[in-house]
């Protein structure tokens, strides 16, 4: 959520980010609101004051016996009594007005994003590995010969609708592989191991800011609870309404879990394979930062997601997104995109954000200074460390061999307790 504060002093940066972001709200229109919240907040504070001021005089007429001032006085109580009740509730009104219109609006961009209308505007800023070339055309993952006896859509599809899959026996075993190791490199690298749950309440989801803006991209319960979009919901939210020691920061952790989506923005994307599914596994990273160090943070996070594609020998590539690409929350957004020669593109794998104090507003988590200054919002990030599914995916993509098996990446292989390939059969040797 946006500091009205700095709408109010410099309304020509909020306007200018706004139409970065092509949002048709301008400053005018918030201030409007504003304007009028706190209209009404003055106008209930002068008439509490005469409520009080007539109080005061109500003892001294009844003293004096004058029974007449008396009336007029304890009347003119009861009607300021009221007005302040009714102009209490009218700026509530605008104040909520106000909090729903802002809860809807996007962060606003760092400098350094480039602008632009889509993703032909992003701008790559590394690349690393070259595509492999094959001997032969090579497939998509769901038709390789030693993936097909793993991977069963029809069941799924039967069990619950397009988009979901069954996986079993070796594939399974790789995609279980995959996820322990992401864990453990994440671990080794300074974060905390963490697990949570896949049910939030709603206030979670306005939090992270999923809400109010995009209900029809998640699930949601019939008691009102929500399955998460990615465990972002759930890691971010443990500082929701904290305010922690400065010594605490950063905070940074990691979680494996089920993710849940609707895609109800995507139909017609992506139907073939498990590219793109309702339910899919990610490993999440989580950063809970001061404000100066959040910039380095995302730098240091999206390190830490290439890793692992580099241990995998996965080529990849990692792109700035421009201001009209970006997520709703996100200041700066690093995506990395994995290599599928079955499809000949770079697919994104990865999506890592500094969120600066957005969300920290929505959350009201704060942290209080060594110094025993005032306390600050903190800064959030996230982003994927990485897509499971996505990352099994790039594997059997990109270890394919003619004969229909595909060679595992050595990282994998203490995992798979020693094996090194999935056979033509869908075992692993």
């Amino acid at each position: 959520m946006h500091d009205i504060r700095m709408i109010r002093e410099t309304p020509e940066v909020f306007d200018a980010a706004m139409k970065q972001r092509k949002s048709d709200v301008s400053s005018a229109d918030v201030l409007a609101i504003d304007a009028a919240r706190r209209a009404k907040i003055s106008a209930a504070e002068e008439a509490k004051a005469a409520q009080n001021a007539a109080s005061k005089e109500v003892g001294a007429a009844k003293t004096k016996g004058d029974e007449a001032e008396f009336e007029r006085l304890r009347a003119l109580v009861g009607e300021k009594k009221a007005e302040v009740a009714r102009l209490n509730d009218e700026a509530k009104a605008e104040d909520d007005k106000l909090t729903d219109l802002l809860m809807g609006l996007p962060n606003l961009p760092l400098d350094s994003v480039p602008e632009g209308d889509s993703e032909e505007d992003n701008v790559e800023i590394n690349r690393w590995g070259t595509p492999r070339r094959f001997p032969f055309t090579p497939k998509e993952h769901y038709q390789l010969p030693g993936v097909i006896p793993g991977m069963d859509f029809e069941t799924a599809a039967k069990l619950s609708g397009s988009r979901f899959v069954v996986l079993k026996g070796a594939v399974a075993r790789i995609h279980r592989a995959l996820a322990q190791f992401m864990l453990d490199t994440h671990v080794e690298n300074g974060l905390t191991e963490t697990w949570t749950p896949v049910l939030v309440n709603e206030a979670m989801m306005y939090g992270t800011g999923q809400l109010p803006k995009f209900g029809e991209d998640s699930y949601q319960t019939t008691d009102g609870q929500w399955l998460i979009p990615t465990s972002e919901v759930t890691l971010t939210n443990i500082v929701n309404g904290e305010t922690v020691d400065e010594a605490s920061l950063p905070m940074r952790m990691c979680a494996h879990s089920q993710c849940f989506r609707s895609e109800a923005g995507s139909a017609g994307r992506d139907t073939a394979g498990m590219l793109r599914q309702h339910q899919f596994e990610k490993v999440e990273m989580v950063s809970i930062t001061k404000p100066e160090a959040s910039r380095s943070e995302l730098d240091r996070m999206t390190a830490a997601a290439e890793s692992i594609l580099e241990t995998l020998l996965l080529p990849f590539r990692t792109v700035v997104l421009c201001t009209g690409d970006m997520g709703f929350g996100a200041q700066r957004t690093h995506d990395i995109e994995v290599w599928l020669p079955g499809q000949n593109l770079y697919r994104e794998i990865s999506s890592i954000s500094v969120c600066g104090a957005f969300q920290a507003r929505r959350m009201n988590a704060r942290f209080k200074p060594a110094d025993g200054g005032k306390p600050e919002y903190v800064h959030t990030l996230n982003g994927s460390g990485l897509a499971v599914g996505r990352c099994l995916i790039a594997v059997l993509e990109n270890g394919q061999q003619a004969d229909g098996s595909v060679e595992l990446p050595v990282a994998l292989h203490p995992y798979l307790g020693g094996k090194t390939t999935l056979d033509p059969f869908g075992t692993l040797i």
